[in-house]
């Protein structure tokens, strides 16, 4: 007999349908009992404040719908990729005030079709400036598979239309026991690029990158952080201080103003790891400081990255209002005793 937890990992958390190009809609809500969410260990006994004491995001104006956005900023300019039809765009001068610019792929990306079934939508895109050049990978993948790829395009001013596809860095198929979704790089003290992704089955993954071309180098594959086939995925790992911070999301994304996604934090000396919480417990069992979670109306807060700015750290993230929209969450971040606050 299929387990419970086999069954719900069949169900991809993110639904792949063209809901995110269209904010005006409730996004449909996924059904799985509280049983197949996996073991927690003691990451709900740590959390940096309670639901009550966090902030409201910060104003923002102008094109506001967003989902899993990543934000780099190059130049004084902000750059926004998320979740939609062919990789969606935003610019911003001032954090504040958000323009939509288009797609990525205005004119579709077939070569994802494989993974895709022919749906539009990828998912869960990163960005880096470097070597005079923009870096944009992103996800293919469809609703309840594992069959998935992560993809690379370049782009030499991060426009519309201006990202050639560089083609598969990381796939995974129905017999692997991990996700090759919603990806995040970051660069170590020593020069060297890592790239992590995951989400649900055994948890989040890590390999290294070639700087120079953005794919993969070498057969390092880490695991770095699992809640034994439970909800976790999206990472972002953040230097700050000799720590490599492991941010993830917790728990449901994609049922509106039902999600129950939060960001979660583990740190480590070491950017392969072992990441452990504030109270000493691993990220590979489970572990996981509390940053941010529903309160009011911000529901379900998640898919987060952090970007280090003039000013402070800024998280950024996507919410859910009432009425099941999504929408795009800033706060700063301060620090106590070493972990990250939201403010």
């Amino acid at each position: 007999m299929t387990s419970a937890l086999a069954r719900f990992q069949r169900l991809r958390p993110r639904s792949a349908m063209a809901l995110l190009t269209a904010p005006a809609l409730v996004l449909a809500s996924l059904t799985a009992s509280a049983a197949m969410a996996g073991p927690v260990g003691d990451a709900d006994a740590v959390t940096a404040a309670s639901s009550a004491d966090y902030p409201g995001p910060g104003v923002v104006s102008g094109d506001t719908f967003a989902h899993d956005p990543e934000v780099i900023k190059q130049g004084g300019r902000y750059l926004m990729a998320f979740t939609a039809n062919g990789v969606g765009l935003k610019t911003s001068t001032d954090r504040t005030a958000w323009t939509d610019i288009g797609a990525a792929f205005p004119n579709g990306a077939p070569w994802t079709t494989e993974w895709t079934g022919g749906d539009l939508n990828l998912w869960a895109p990163e960005l880096k400036f470097a070597n005079g050049q923009y870096y944009l990978w992103y996800s293919a993948s469809s609703f309840g598979s594992n069959k998935s790829a992560i993809f690379l395009a370049t782009s030499p001013t991060g426009a519309s239309g201006s990202w050639t596809d560089q083609g598969v860095v990381v796939e995974s198929t129905s017999s692997d026991d991990f996700n090759a979704i919603d990806p995040d790089v970051v660069q170590d003290h020593e020069g060297n690029w890592w790239m992590s992704f995951g989400s649900f089955w055994s948890g989040i993954k890590q390999i290294q990158l070639d700087p120079n071309t953005g794919h993969r180098r070498g057969s390092a594959f880490h695991s770095i952080a699992s809640r034994g086939g439970g909800a976790i995925e999206a990472p972002s790992i953040h230097l700050r201080n000799g720590y490599y911070y492991l941010y993830v999301s917790f728990d449901r994304c994609c049922q509106g103003a039902s999600s129950t996604y939060k960001v979660m934090v583990g740190r480590s000396r070491s950017v392969n790891g072992p990441f452990v919480d504030a109270a000493g417990t691993p990220m590979m069992n489970g572990g996981g400081t509390e940053v941010l979670s529903s309160h009011g109306s911000i529901h379900g807060p998640g898919h987060q990255t952090v970007l280090a700015d003039s000013d402070a750290d800024v998280l950024f993230y996507h919410y859910y209002r009432d009425d099941g929209v999504a929408q795009l969450g800033v706060n700063l971040l301060r620090y106590n005793n070493g972990w990250p606050v939201v403010y």
